[in-house]
């Protein structure tokens, strides 16, 4: 297999098969046909990938949009999508080929007669070991070869869109075996030789930063870095999901998930999770959102039962600014005192850590001198001016009592049980 050749007046670097973006608009606009609101850097960025046949790696939060937009990109441009869902522990077989031993196995018992055939005139061990080494091409070849989603992508006789999602999952080990397809479109079968992609692929790879990637993939990769959008844009997105919920009341969730967005949450909503909660709203018939129904459905959003709580406690300040809240809201027991959910959870209860630096005063009160009487520690405490702590301060030991102590012991009388 090999690349196709370049027309003469083709931009050096440039994939002269892929017309399927004019402008960085039409990007925008055909993206929007299938319902992905894509800003304007996002679209130059794909116009560019597209044009440039170069990888493009999108990192980012989870939730953002960055595996959508591959599966947007195949959608819009009519090319197969092929996605290699990366995961810790992943070895290259998974990523690249196997050999198909079952069907090897079987085609040698149906040959076993045809091998006798094959050996039969060999006068030595030597001789025949020679002779079935010289059959090895009938054993490895294409017809027992199982691709995978990268040799699979170059040997496609279509145009394909080759999604590696969540690449920083995956092992480095994995990661490195990745360069060799970034870089030149292309994969080595060591006991078949080169494929070579006919057209190459758009690649996109999807990243939501547990761990650095290293510099050599991201080299060979275009970068955009995907937040979560602004309000306008994120209300677009709603609308054009077709969520069924009023638009006043979309307007509304909108500005309320920001402000989840902003507590010290575990995960904080993504833009899908958005789209699931007005869904959820709009089966329930919610037509004006109050907090206790945002309370009732927050779930949606919040996927950790601390997220909740928190969620819930902010609920009344994100719908009414004006709201006044009470501290033990969201609580079904009384404590006597008030906290506010900080950051552990203990026993069922939730408590603030606020509270923490109010308790090491009372630790450290407990320990400042003079708090007992002149003989609690077994010695005189010192008097005012004297620069030596109580903890530090020599103990008075009377004349004759070491041999008082020891006397027991003279004679073999007080010895410790062996």
């Amino acid at each position: 297999m090999t690349v196709q050749p370049a027309p003469a007046d083709a931009v050096p670097g440039t994939d002269p098969g892929a017309p399927e973006f004019d402008s960085p608009d039409d990007v925008g606009r055909a993206f929007a046909e299938h319902g992905y609101i894509a800003d304007r850097r996002l679209a130059t960025t794909t116009f560019v990938m597209s044009r440039l046949a170069k990888p493009l790696l999108l990192e980012g939060p989870a939730g953002v949009g960055k595996t959508e937009l591959a599966k947007t990109l195949a959608a819009a441009t009519g090319r197969k999508l092929l996605r290699l869902q990366c995961y810790e522990g992943q070895d290259e077989t998974k990523a690249l080929y196997e050999w198909d031993y079952g069907k090897q196995l079987l085609y040698t018992q149906i040959l076993r007669d045809k091998a006798a055939e094959l050996l039969q005139d060999t006068d030595s061990l030597a001789d025949a070991v020679d002779r079935i080494a010289g059959a090895d091409s009938a054993f490895f070849n294409e017809r027992f070869l199982a691709p995978r989603p990268l040799l699979e992508a170059v040997r496609s006789e279509e145009p394909v869109v080759l999604l590696v999602d969540e690449v920083d999952r995956a092992d480095e080990a994995l990661e490195a075996v990745l360069l060799e397809m970034l870089a030149e479109y292309q994969v080595s079968v060591p006991e078949i030789g080169t494929f070579v992609a006919k057209r190459p692929p758009y690649v996109v790879l999807t990243s939501n930063n547990t761990r650095d990637l290293s510099a050599a993939l991201k080299r060979r990769c275009l970068h955009l870095f995907l937040e979560y959008p602004d309000a306008d844009r994120e209300l677009e997105i709603l609308r054009s999901k077709r969520t069924g919920l009023a638009d006043a009341a979309a307007q509304r969730l909108v500005e309320i998930v920001r402000g989840l967005r902003g507590l010290d949450l575990r995960k904080a909503p993504s833009i899908s999770e958005t789209i699931d909660w007005a869904r959820t709203l709009a089966v329930l018939g919610v037509s004006e959102l109050d907090a206790e129904v945002l309370g009732d459905t927050v779930s949606v959003v919040a996927k950790y039962e601390r997220d909740v709580q928190r969620s819930r406690e902010a609920l009344p300040r994100l719908v009414d600014p004006n709201t006044t809240v009470p501290e033990s809201l969201g609580h079904d027991h009384a404590h006597g005192h008030p906290h506010s959910h900080g950051s552990h959870t203990h026993g069922g209860h939730t408590h603030d850590h606020d509270h923490e630096d109010d308790g090491r005063r009372v630790r450290a009160a407990k320990d400042a001198p003079g708090r007992h009487d002149r003989n609690y520690y077994g010695q005189q405490a010192p008097s005012e001016g004297d620069e030596t702590p109580p903890a530090t301060a020599a103990r008075q030991v009377r004349a004759g009592q070491g041999a008082r102590s020891f006397a027991g012991n003279r004679g073999g009388a007080r010895r410790r049980p062996v």
